[in-house]
C-alpha cells in the first residue's frame, strides 16, 4: 500500500494578537500547540503512517513536540527559509503541496488559514483552531485530527467523499489577483495598516462575506444577524457601513459585541464583482490588515465558490470505521 506523508503548518503566533488586550480574547500558548503536535504525531503512528513533514519556526513547536515520543514515525522538518512572518507559511504550504503530502494540518485561525490555502490547489487541509477568530478551522481534539489524517494517508476512505472546495474572496486590481480572504473582507477608512487586526467600528465602511453563522465570532455574526445568505446558498455577502434604518448588534471580536449602522446589504454570486468604494482605505483580509489602497485607486472583489479543498473529519472517521479500518479479528 502507498503510504502518503502528512505534512503540519503549526503557526507560532496564532492566537496572540491584540484583541487579548481590547477584548480579553484567550491566549492560546505555544506549550498547548506542542502537546497537539504530539498528539497528532501519536495518532499518525497508531495510523499507518510512514513521514511526516513539519513547517519549522523560531519557537521550535515542530522540535519540541518530536522530543521524547516513543513512535516509528519518521518526523522532517521542511527545508525552507523561515523569516518569522505569514509568509512562512505559504512557503511551507507550497512546499509541501510539491512533496504530494496526503493533506496539510493546519493549527491557526482564519488568517493562517488563508495564507496556507494561498498555496494549496489539490492538497485538501485539515484545519485545527487555535487563533482568535476560527470560523474556517474546526474546535477538533488533535488526537481526533491526527487519526483523519492517518486515514487519508493510508487510503482507508475515498478521496472524494470526504472532501469538499470552500469558498473564498479574491482581491483583482485590473484582473490580477492581489490576495484571497476564506471568511470576510472588510474595507476600513484606515491611513496605515498599522495593528493588523480589525476591532474599531468606526473605521469600518465595507464588509464581504463568504459565511453567516450566528454561533461564529467575527464579521461571519454580523452577516448572520442581518438574516443574510447561508454558506450552502453558493453566494456571498456584500455590507455596507454607514447611516440607515438598521442597526446590528454583534460580537465582532472574543469578548468585543459592537453595533454597527447598516447602510445597505445584499447577496452577489459568482461571476458577479464589486468594485470597493471607499479610497484611500485598507484592506482587512479575515481579520488582519493587509493591503493599503490609494486614493481613487480602483480594486474589485469577486466570490469564488471553489477554493481550498477542506477535509470532513466526522465522514472521514465515520467512513473508516464503516469500512473497519479500526478493527481486526482475534485468531484463537
Amino acid at each position: 500500500m502507498n503510504v502518503k506523508p502528512v505534512g503540519i503548518i503549526a503557526n507560532p503566533n496564532s492566537g496572540k494578537d491584540i484583541r487579548r488586550l481590547i477584548a480579553y480574547g484567550s491566549v492560546f500558548n505555544n506549550n498547548e500547540k506542542i502537546n497537539i503536535i504530539k498528539r497528532i504525531l501519536m495518532a499518525l503512528d497508531a495510523l499507518g503512517v510512514k513521514e511526516v513533514y513539519i513547517m519549522p519556526d523560531h519557537s521550535g513547536l515542530g522540535i519540541r513536540a518530536a522530543d521524547n515520543l516513543d513512535i516509528s514515525l519518521k518526523i522532517n522538518l521542511l527545508d525552507i527559509h523561515i523569516e518569522g512572518n505569514q509568509e512562512d507559511s505559504t512557503r511551507a504550504a507550497e512546499k509541501l503541496e510539491n512533496l504530494g503530502v496526503a493533506c496539510i494540518i493546519t493549527l491557526g485561525g482564519d488568517g493562517t488559514n488563508r495564507v496556507v490555502a494561498k498555496a494549496c490547489k489539490g492538497t485538501p487541509l485539515l484545519p485545527i483552531s487555535t487563533g482568535t477568530n476560527n470560523v474556517f478551522p474546526f474546535m477538533i481534539e488533535g488526537t481526533l485530527a491526527g487519526m483523519a489524517a492517518g486515514v487519508m494517508a493510508t487510503h482507508a476512505v475515498s478521496f472524494e467523499e470526504v472532501t469538499s472546495r470552500a469558498p473564498r474572496l479574491e482581491v483583482y486590481r485590473n484582473d490580477e489577483l492581489l490576495d484571497i480572504a476564506l471568511i470576510d473582507l472588510v474595507v476600513t477608512d484606515d491611513a496605515f495598516i498599522g495593528a493588523r487586526a480589525v476591532w474599531e467600528v468606526d473605521s469600518i465602511k465595507e464588509v464581504f462575506l463568504t459565511r453567516a453563522r450566528p454561533a461564529n465570532i467575527g464579521f461571519s455574526a454580523l452577516g448572520a444577524y442581518l438574516n443574510s445568505p447561508s454558506p450552502e446558498s453558493g453566494k456571498s455577502l456584500y455590507i455596507t457601513i454607514g447611516p440607515g434604518n438598521l442597526e446590528v448588534k454583534a460580537p465582532i471580536a472574543p469578548g468585543l459585541i459592537s453595533c454597527l449602522p447598516i447602510a445597505s446589504h445584499r447577496s452577489f454570486g459568482p461571476g458577479e464583482e464589486i468594485p470597493i468604494n471607499c479610497t484611500p482605505s485598507v484592506l482587512a483580509l479575515d481579520g488582519e490588515r493587509e493591503i493599503s489602497i490609494a486614493k481613487g485607486e480602483d480594486l474589485t472583489v469577486r466570490f469564488n465558490p471553489k477554493g481550498p479543498l477542506v477535509i470532513d473529519i466526522d465522514r472521514v472517521l465515520t467512513l473508516a470505521a464503516k469500512h473497519g479500518v479500526f478493527t481486526s479479528h482475534q485468531i484463537r
